[in-house]
């Protein structure tokens, strides 16, 4: 892999190296090279980073894992070109967005591990505060003949519009006269019309073969109560407007978005153009390069759909764990390293393409595997006795908390006459290669004792409700007599005394299809009948001291965290962030 040789600031954390090149870095150091973006400065005189990014999303739902790769894209390349990069929300659609969604969307991007602070100050922005200067700049825009107010019904401008393969006809209001569209545009700010009976129009070319450069709509009536700005505003500027705008106000050098923007860029460009002949901004303006966005298997991120998963109660709220919104995959259990490890691995490319869900849940392994402590729990219980062990002794165990990091010390437990082992870790009649329990099998309880099989109980239906076993005294682990018993099998145990009960939640991938809602497939039809089981688990007993978000491996199971959510003092409630291996693989 090699590495980016103008990078010289830290690592994200879940790295040890220089974050990988890929183009758009290549883009960066090609400015940087030429000085393209060199000694600017804001409007206060302060001198500007060479490299100034944005991340814009609509305060209008939940973010996703798609958007996690935008956020390492725009944050993590300014921080590592000694830039920064602005926190902005476009909020030009006031019937869709919500102060809710402003702060979860904040939230999310500082679990990730980023900041919209620097030296200079707090860099966190809305389009509605630009509003007063969207409104300037139309108006100018319509002065100078480069825009016009079109008073076409909807499906008049949509069918004027062509299609592909045939041009579009001019609005019969194209040639109106600037004074006439200057005074219907004040008209339409004034609030003297309804929804869809005015819009201002980009004058360029309807003809264009890209049918975003025929005349687009640039402010449109809108009625509507606006989460910031109130009542005050009755117009609203279209998105494909107000982004280039935005982007040049703040000074943004490099404007990254993903490729669906491509076709957009001419628009872009011609805005700002158009704003910089009028004297709004000074050259260099912002350039905008598209990269690929993350497409994962097994998964959907339109928000329609996820907001229909809500709403039919098929999931349990933006933050399930079992959802690829932010919040869900951080109540599974994530972590922001991971996540950061897992862009990286992907990589920026030009063209998109499918990630394999194992390549984020290889990731989320690889850093918790370093992280998380371990702990025994037994998920399907299945009651063990040691007929000969005394029956009030109370015996100690140990075993280390990470088993390559001695430092971290040992974790204690005891055991008892009575333990909870795993059902699956007994059988009557064994098949061929198993090790485990079976009548006169021995097995080794692991950090503890040699135990030999000598029966079971069942109930009236013949199930095992019970294990038998003897142990012998001279064979704890960590005793000189220990290795006088070589057994094949090694068994995971809790006291049956001194066990944590506790609710655990057994999460897998959402969809058995890893194209779910592809084709105009129905999503629904995919859904994972296992992908929530809750049950009922015996843990060490020191997990009861367990904080919400902590995070531990069950050895022999996987990696669990308790909920940020359902778990109390004393109480925790266990989430399975992922297996110990991938059981999806073909």
């Amino acid at each position: 892999m090699s590495n980016d040789p103008k990078n010289t600031s830290k690592p994200a954390a879940a790295t040890e190296h220089a974050p990988a090149s890929n183009f758009l870095r290549g883009i960066i150091e090609a400015d940087n090279a030429s000085g393209k973006y060199a000694n600017r400065s804001d409007a206060l005189g302060r001198p500007l980073p060479a490299v100034v990014t944005r991340f814009p999303p609509e305060p209008n739902g939940y973010l996703h894992i798609g958007h996690a790769k935008a956020i390492c894209v725009d944050f993590g390349i300014a921080r590592d070109f000694g830039g920064r990069c602005h926190m902005r929300f476009d909020d030009t659609n006031p019937t869709k967005e919500e102060q809710e969604y402003v702060d979860t969307i904040l939230d999310s991007v500082k679990w990730l591990g980023f900041d919209w602070k620097d030296k200079s100050g707090e860099h966190l922005y809305f389009a509605s505060d630009y509003f007063d200067k969207f409104y300037e700049i139309a108006e100018y825009l319509i002065t100078a003949g480069h825009a016009y107010v079109d008073s076409q019904s909807a499906d008049d401008m949509a069918k004027n519009r062509g299609n592909f393969g045939e041009p579009g006809k001019n609005s019969p209001f194209r040639d109106r006269p600037a004074t006439e569209s200057l005074d219907l545009f004040r008209r339409m700010k004034a609030g003297e019309f309804k929804d869809g009976e005015h819009i201002v129009r980009a004058k360029i070319d309807m003809a264009s073969p890209n049918m975003n450069m025929r005349d687009p709509a640039i402010y449109r009536i809108r009625h509507a109560h606006h989460h910031r700005t109130g009542d005050k505003w009755c117009i609203y500027p279209m998105y494909d407007y107000a982004h280039p705008l935005e982007d040049a106000i703040e000074n943004i050098s490099h404007s990254f978005c993903t490729l669906e923007f491509q076709d957009h860029r001419p628009f872009y460009d011609w805005v700002l153009e158009r704003a910089a002949e009028g004297g709004f901004f000074k050259r260099p303006l912002p350039d905008q390069t598209e990269f690929a966005r993350l497409n994962l298997t097994y998964a959907i991120t339109s928000k329609r759909k996820l907001r229909q998963l809500i709403d039919e109660n098929i999931v349990d709220g933006w933050d399930d764990p079992r959802m690829p919104t932010i919040v869900g995959i951080r109540r599974r259990g994530f972590t922001p390293e991971s996540v950061q490890l897992f862009c990286e691995r992907v990589g920026v490319a030009k063209s998109d393409s499918w990630i394999d869900m194992s390549t984020l849940e290889g990731a989320l392994r690889d850093d918790l595997d370093e992280k998380a402590p371990r702990a025994t729990a037994v998920l399907r219980p299945l009651k063990l006795i040691i007929d000969n062990f005394p029956d009030n002794l109370v015996d100690e165990c140990s075993a280390p908390v990470h088993p390559h990091h001695p430092d971290r010390g040992h974790r204690h437990f005891p055991i008892t006459k009575e333990l909870w082992i795993e059902a699956e870790d007994f059988m009557e009649t064994p098949s061929k290669g198993y090790f485990r329990l079976f009548p006169g099998n021995k097995v080794r309880l692991r950090y503890g004792y040699v135990v030999e099989c000598t029966g079971c109980d069942k109930d009236a239906d013949g199930k095992v409700i019970a294990v038998h076993c003897n142990y012998f005294a001279d064979s704890k682990s960590g005793t000189e007599g220990a290795n006088n018993y070589k057994v094949k099998g090694n068994i995971h145990w809790v006291s049956a005394t001194h066990a944590l009960e506790a609710q655990v939640r057994l999460y897998d991938r959402l969809f058995t299809d890893p194209h779910p809602d592809a084709g105009g497939k129905d999503f629904k039809l995919a859904l994972n009948p296992n992908a929530k089981e809750v049950i009922t688990a015996y843990l060490e007993h020191g997990m009861k001291a367990a904080l919400p978000d902590q995070k531990f491996q069950f050895e022999r199971h996987g990696y669990f965290v308790a909920d940020r959510v359902d778990s109390q003092p004393g109480k925790p409630v266990f989430n399975r962030v992922v297996t110990l291996k991938d059981s999806w693989g073909k």
